[in-house]
């Protein structure tokens, strides 16, 4: 089902594109240096994708409430998302989420609150310090129902049709392939299973400069998609009731993202809705 039209920002290699992308989040997770803190874009306390302050006011920006951000323990939240999944999936008890692009695991430990002991959290991502991390964090908010898995997400470590819901949180803007991202969530959800996914969407063609810069791809600028761009790869992957729902607030915490231009101009938030058909052909 993939599309061998989808391209990364600039036309780099994918290979070139997952090492930066890595490299920048090993370095965050290692060091807990903010991502945008070399790049020329402002270091704020308003959270989101760009910004590695998870304070109190920047998550609840992105949508959690008080009670998210108190329930799950210091090391988990680094402020790297740009919405709430929880907030939309209707995770029950009982379910077994995976999360793409799990960081150091905040969603994944929320998700697990929500799916109780008799569900299931996976957690997958690429760089290896972010799993490390996560792992740690386990122990630190009791969560024996939830693992941390090292991968692709577009080559998931999942087996076929074990999964309730997918999740993920400002993540899939960064794989060169969206389509294998989208090919693969399908492949592992069961009939009738869902993604719930926050990310960024491109309202407006990006400058050049923007295009080019590998801090803005590595930074859920230059590799957001279109949201006809998206609905026509979550269609292609075999989808159904393909919503996807723009956050219009969410361009007061983008446009603080980069010191020089607004990328509100160019990026809005964006809640991603689908669902694998009851009988899977």
């Amino acid at each position: 089902m993939s599309n061998d039209t989808d391209t990364v920002a600039g036309d780099r290699d994918p290979e070139e594109t997952l090492e930066m992308v890595r490299e920048r989040y090993g370095t965050i997770a290692s060091d807990g240096q903010d991502c945008c803190g070399d790049v020329g874009i402002d270091v704020t306390d308003d959270g989101g994708c760009c910004n590695g302050n998870a304070d109190a006011t920047g998550s609840e920006r992105l949508g959690y409430d008080t009670d998210d951000i108190a329930s799950v323990a210091d090391g988990a939240d680094l402020g790297l998302g740009c919405g709430n999944p929880k907030a939309f999936a209707e995770m029950a008890p009982g379910e077994t989420v995976l999360d793409l692009g799990s960081g150091a695991g905040f969603d994944c430990f929320l998700a697990a609150q929500e799916i109780g002991q008799d569900g299931a959290v996976i957690g997958v991502d690429m760089t290896p310090e972010m799993v490390s991390k996560a792992r740690e964090n386990v122990a630190k908010n009791d969560a024996d129902n939830v693992e941390f898995r090292l991968g692709e997400i577009s080559h998931l470590p999942v087996a076929d049709a074990t999964v309730d819901v997918v999740i993920s949180n400002c993540v899939v803007n960064l794989a060169p392939k969206k389509q294998l991202v989208f090919d693969d969530a399908y492949r592992v959800l069961k009939p009738g299973g869902r993604v719930a996914i926050s990310d960024v969407v491109q309202t407006a063609p990006f400058p050049d400069d923007v295009k080019m810069d590998p801090n803005s791809l590595t930074g859920c600028v230059a590799g957001a998609s279109t949201v006809e761009d998206l609905e026509a790869m979550l269609d292609s992957a075999g989808f159904e009731a393909i919503e996807i729902a723009p956050t219009d607030e969410s361009t007061e915490f983008i446009s603080d993202w980069d010191a020089d231009r607004d990328l509100g101009d160019y990026l809005v938030s964006a809640t991603i809705e689908a669902r694998k058909p009851a009988h899977d052909s």
